[in-house]
């Protein structure tokens, strides 16, 4: 007898806590940006402004027209990029406004309204320190990588801006492409401890984007707990994935009639070809790292 009214008393107390959840989840909902999975009673955020424009991100290559920015808006933009996290707060990189069109082609090889230039650059901390008599070598890896990820956020943080103002982005590495001195030599950086990241062209397209590229979202990109190796299955699923020209996850639509079975095929046979075998020399990025002071010695 005893253990039915125990048993009695753990369902109902079970169906309390429940009714209770359900009634806590609905009543947020309510209160809040939340719907309610009708099958799970999971908590689901209804998209709201920012995540409009961050899952509204698109890059526009080539195409942006000669409507020049208001300098309002690119002072907005400015201002955005520095608030990304950053290590210590130290903010170890310096963001170079270009405006004049012609630099920027010479810069990127693109055309654009404007251009942020983000450097990794430890050059404003050092010359502090010097003044306060304090010595500072940020001269390795560590410091490199740490201040690669503090700029990469502030660039970040200023396309989410941009975007949502209404103008159009295009984040390039083509700075390291060509004759990579050619950015120190039109800007003049410094030579030590500055190190040109990423460049950010600014403008407004001429025409949107026929459609957004997609994303892969789910194995092989998340892990939960611990990192998830890959099964033949899985890998399987995400090549058939890259071949659904649906999802828009590819550079090039037309690899199947040029004879590739799978996108994958095109991509590391074609686009990717040149890293077909391991890199046998110093490639003038990690020359150009290394000229900078930020490989130990």
């Amino acid at each position: 007898m005893k253990q039915k009214t125990e048993r009695r008393n753990f369902i109902k107390s079970s169906l309390l806590a429940l009714s209770g959840a359900i009634f806590y989840k609905s009543k947020l909902a309510a209160n809040a940006n939340y719907d309610v999975d009708s099958s799970t009673g999971a908590l689901l955020h209804t998209p709201n402004d920012t995540l409009n424009v961050i899952h509204n991100l698109h890059t526009t290559h080539g195409n942006f027209s000669h409507k020049e920015i208001p300098e309002a808006d690119l002072e907005q933009i400015r201002l955005a990029s520095v608030h990304g996290a950053n290590s210590s707060n130290m903010q170890t990189y310096s963001i170079i406004l270009v405006k004049d069109r012609q630099k920027i082609k010479d810069i990127t090889t693109y055309e654009g309204s404007a251009l942020f230039l983000f450097c990794v650059d430890f050059n404003r901390l050092i010359d502090c320190a010097k003044q306060l008599g304090h010595a500072y070598y940020p001269d390795n890896m560590t410091n490199f990588v740490t201040a690669s990820i503090n700029t990469t956020i502030a660039a970040q943080t200023a396309v989410i801006a941009a975007q949502s103002m209404g103008l159009d982005t295009l984040l390039t590495n083509g700075i390291h492409r060509g004759d990579m001195q050619r950015v120190w030599d039109i800007l003049e950086l410094p030579q030590e401890k500055c190190f040109p990241l990423i460049a950010l062209v600014l403008g407004y397209a001429t025409e949107e984007p026929l459609y957004h590229a997609g994303r892969l979202d789910g194995v092989g990109i998340f892990h939960e707990e611990k990192y998830h190796k890959l099964t033949t299955e899985e890998i399987n699923e995400i090549i058939a994935t890259y071949d659904n020209k649906e999802k828009h996850l590819g550079l090039y639509e037309n690899w199947d009639q040029d004879g590739h079975a799978h996108y994958l095929d095109w991509l590391h046979s074609y686009w990717l070809g040149r890293a077909s075998e391991p890199t046998k020399s110093e490639t003038a990025v990690f020359s150009f790292i290394k000229r900078s002071g930020f490989v130990e010695s």
